[in-house]
């Protein structure tokens, strides 16, 4: 077990060295390499070897956890009903993020503040609470550490990381300390992609300057936030890494069940495309919502065979285009039969779901006369700049649009790799 350079672990208990204290820049462990173990259940989250240690990181502490479905053991029990009961760490609170604690609320919902059944805890709403509102819940409910453990899908435009970003800031305003428990990006560590967000779009879409896919795990995320943008109050953070994760593995390597972290994201599938077809959320095209493959599946009314010829013709590897129709259940044409693509990624290897999206959006607009940016232009948030619409809108096409962030995608991904804990 490495140490990165500025990185201090704390040893001790069953684990041995387990969580890295990262007050400001601090790092963790890399994790083991490639071997005999490579498979099912070679992957251990970041709460698998807390619990595994004893909960010795949250000794003596009133524990309140941001967590939602996706906050699970490797035999799918959820990390409150094991904590609760357990004598060993005392768990107080849970606070819910967008579409809830349990998971009952759609997108743009969550569930309120009301009493836990199964465990009697309070569970408090942090959607879209933030700064000062947010500090004064976690005063309120009188904890000592706030933990966070939610699965993420590597995408900037995906809430989770912002509700992390939002509960380091408030916790350092309460004067609280945050942990965080990490657990793969399940799209590979890889690389960053796409544009970085220019701060004058800052929403709860993206709130600071990443990359579009940010090619990192929350716990990677955590120490980026902390030293990047929360420097001048930083909240007293640290990190319990994975062991036998690796940077190149996709979930399916990691032996570890998914769950879905929202409605809309069913599968690991649907998080390999996601970072890019989420950009038709920002169009008058269905992303999918309301069918069993969100954001594979999109199109609209009055679009047919041409906009899958156009796509296939632009050979982009590792993914093929299949004419589709489709009658979404919600949401954009609910309903109505409507036509279009799906997305059958073919070699994940090579697929970039980015440069995929933009060319989706460069093709339908060219192939289907109905092609409209949605009147709010939220594909400006959702892009994190004008660009990406403004040269779709003067016929630029792929290659021209995907150089035009080169610069800004460098810079971050130099930025980035101080604050990579995992090798591979």
């Amino acid at each position: 077990m490495s140490l990165s350079r500025r990185g201090v672990l704390a040893a001790g208990g069953a684990m041995g060295a387990l969580a890295a204290t990262a007050a400001g820049t601090g790092g963790a462990s890399a994790a083991p390499g490639r071997g005999p173990g490579h498979g099912r259940g070679r992957v251990r989250t970041g709460f698998d070897r807390l619990a595994a240690d004893g909960y010795r990181l949250l000794r003596g502490q009133k524990v309140g956890v941001v967590t939602n479905p996706t906050g699970i053991t490797a035999d799918v029990r959820h990390i409150v009903d094991v904590m609760h009961p357990d004598e060993r760490v005392n768990l107080t609170a849970v606070f819910g993020p967008e579409h809830g604690f349990r998971g009952t609320a759609q997108a743009g919902g969550s569930e309120g503040r009301y009493d836990d059944p199964a465990t009697g805890l309070p569970v408090y709403d942090t959607y879209l609470k933030s700064g000062q509102d947010l500090a004064d819940i976690f005063t309120a409910s009188g904890v000592d550490t706030v933990v966070f453990d939610i699965q993420d899908a590597g995408a900037r435009f995906y809430t989770y990381i912002w509700t992390l970003y939002d509960c380091m800031e408030a916790a350092a305003l309460a004067g609280k300390r945050l942990v965080v428990l990490d657990r793969p990006n399940p799209v590979t560590g890889r690389a960053a992609l796409g544009p970085v967000l220019d701060p004058a779009f800052a929403t709860f879409v993206g709130r600071r300057e990443i990359a579009q896919a940010h090619g990192m795990t929350v716990a990677e995320l955590a120490l980026f936030f902390n030293a990047e943008f929360l420097h001048e109050n930083p909240v007293r953070l640290e990190v319990v890494t994975m062991s036998g994760w690796r940077r190149s593995d996709f979930f399916d390597d990691t032996g570890l069940p998914w769950v879905p972290p929202s409605p809309n994201m069913p599968t690991p599938e649907t998080a390999l495309v996601y970072s890019g077809t989420c950009l038709f959320e920002g169009t008058n095209l269905s992303e999918g919502r309301g069918t069993t493959r969100p954001f594979e599946l999109l199109g609209a009314e009055g679009i047919d065979h041409r906009w899958a010829a156009a796509a296939n013709a632009l050979e982009l590897p590792g993914v093929a285009f299949r004419e589709a129709y489709f009658a979404p259940t919600f949401s954009k044409f609910q309903g109505k039969t409507v036509g279009g693509v799906q997305l059958h990624v073919q070699d994940r290897e090579v697929f970039d779901p980015v440069r995929t999206g933009i060319a989706l959006l460069v093709t339908a607009k060219r192939t289907w006369s109905g092609f409209a940016w949605r009147p709010d232009n939220w594909i400006d948030k959702l892009t994190g700049n004008t660009r990406v619409r403004t040269m779709i809108d003067a016929g630029a096409d792929t290659d021209a649009v995907v150089r035009a962030w080169q610069r800004d995608l460098s810079a971050f991904r130099a930025k980035r790799r101080r604050y990579l804990r995992y090798e591979g």
